[in-house]
């Protein structure tokens, strides 16, 4: 960043702690910065109230004053896409900033727990990406908390891809669908929960964060803890870091309001595993993430901010106090329950699954297939967002027929349907009215499956890779895996 005029040097902004006499700007604006193509980028800050701020780039000129309380905002017209570096320059009558090698493209968030955040130096077919990958840039938003929102976060772009292994695959094959450059802004933090990156005023919203967020204002020591913390020496121990990330509502506060609302095609959130260790959590997970959704796009001002859910894939262990049967049983308490609450979100307009059910470990909760998640969410983003005709998913579900001892299953996206190893199709399983589930002997029959039973003479339901681990071989003629259901309403 070049500064004129007067000396700033500003990484950070709207820092309550900046005295409103300093021209500032929002943190996601520094050198190096990917701006979203083809619809108005705000660009915001603050100085003195009434002071006339410009904003300068790529031919464009804008004026906007600041308002009393000292905040501007002014909206830049939609551009096209362009890996040819510009300067963005904003002034008011005693100060300029000036930012340089700025471009534009494809910028989503990305965001959640562990797995979002899990590195790629590992994993072979992601360090093998690295020589090919071309006009991918990331911004880091570091690792804190705050009891208020704050308007400004630590970071800064760099011409260097995502440490994420998952954000950087998106990013490499959506550059390539895209061929324009891709800016990943990376906010995430492993352990952490759906609430810990829910607004306060959600409570309003949703009975059980009420509670929690009751709770947490009442433990006085947990506070103070807190606060020695932000204000003691840093890096923090590890049961400290642990500690803090678990927390409601104070990741949001530090690590997403403040970017908000810099313009980006949507968000891609892998996270659940933190919300499913009991039944009662996966199964709210559905009201809360759906709430989250659109109190999000409301922070953003745009009903159209696309959300891309990464499903939890397979892993084996269950939730406490629900039945037994092993990583393949299709009523135990296991994270098919938390699946079915994420496919939910298609409900909502400007939403996407990535469907992970082929994917994961038995017992190892980071599971190494990293690629194949970062494809499938490039793949659904080309599909969804940017209007190609792509096929992005694997069969899903149209409508179960009976016929007689057997159940004829129906299914869209199902052009080549088969099995990957040539086999019957296996993880379906079948129930009558009794709600006692057997496995299913499954065929293949055009873009359907013929599923009967000695067991059962008169099926009713069928419930498909509704397990932990299940053991699946179905896809489509993109070798997509088929996605996970249940046809009936049996309580768990």
């Amino acid at each position: 960043m070049k500064t004129a005029s007067i000396a700033l040097a500003l990484t950070v902004a709207l820092s309550p702690r900046i005295s409103l006499a300093e021209l500032t700007v929002a943190s996601p604006f520094t050198d190096h910065a990917v701006l979203q193509r083809d619809m108005a980028v705000p660009v915001w800050g603050t100085a003195d109230a009434g002071t006339t701020i410009t904003v300068e780039f790529a031919g464009q000129k804008k004026s906007s004053v600041a308002a009393a309380d000292g905040t501007w905002q002014i909206q830049l017209d939609a551009m096209p896409g362009s890996a040819a570096p510009k300067t963005l320059q904003i002034s008011d009558a005693k100060s300029q900033l000036t930012y340089d090698d700025v471009v534009i493209g494809e910028v989503w968030i990305c965001s959640g727990q562990s797995n979002m955040q899990m590195g790629g130096d590992s994993i072979p077919e992601i360090k093998a990406l690295v020589p090919k990958a071309k006009h991918i840039r990331r911004f880091t938003v570091k690792q804190s908390v705050a009891f208020e929102e704050q308007d400004s976060c630590s970071g800064e772009w760099m011409e260097q891809h995502p440490a994420s292994a998952v954000a950087f695959a998106f990013a490499y094959f959506l550059q390539n669908a895209a061929d324009v450059p891709v800016g990943i802004i990376q906010t995430s933090w492993g352990s952490s929960s759906l609430e810990g990156w829910t607004p306060r005023d959600m409570t309003e919203r949703l009975p059980h964060f009420k509670e929690i967020m009751t709770t947490f204002d009442r433990d006085e020591e947990n506070r103070e803890r807190i606060t020695n913390l932000l204000n003691g020496p840093k890096p923090w121990s590890r049961k400290d870091d642990i500690f803090l990330r678990r927390q409601p509502n104070i990741l949001y506060n530090a690590m997403m309001h403040p970017l908000a609302p810099y313009a980006c095609r949507g968000i891609a959130w892998y996270q659940g595993e933190s919300n499913s260790g009991s039944l009662e959590g996966m199964l709210q997970y559905e009201a809360t993430l759906k709430g989250w959704i659109e109190r999000y796009r409301e922070e953003w001002g745009r009903d159209d901010l696309h959300f891309l859910i990464v499903m939890l894939p397979g892993f084996g262990r269950t939730a406490k106090g629900g039945p037994e049967g092993g990583p393949e049983s299709p009523v135990a308490h296991s994270w098919a329950w938390m699946r079915e609450s994420q496919l939910k979100t298609l409900e909502l307009p400007h939403t996407s699954v990535a469907n992970t059910i082929d994917l994961g470990h038995l017992t190892n909760i980071h599971p190494k297939d990293k690629l194949p998640v970062g494809e499938r969410l490039a793949l659904l983003a080309a599909r969804d967002t940017l209007g190609h005709e792509v096929e992005a998913q694997g069969p899903e579900l149209n409508r179960v027929l009976r016929s007689g001892d057997h159940l004829i299953v129906h299914f869209d996206h199902a052009q080549g349907l088969k099995t990957i190893d040539g086999k019957s199709p296996t993880a379906f399983w079948i129930s009558d009215q009794s709600a006692r589930w057997v496995k299913a002997d499954a065929t293949l029959k055009g873009q359907s499956v013929v599923l009967r039973s000695s067991e059962v003479t008169a099926p009713l339901y069928v419930r498909y890779a509704f397990a932990g681990k299940p053991k699946v071989n179905l896809v489509n003629g993109a070798n997509l895996p088929a996605l996970p259901f249940r046809t009936d309403r049996f309580e768990p």
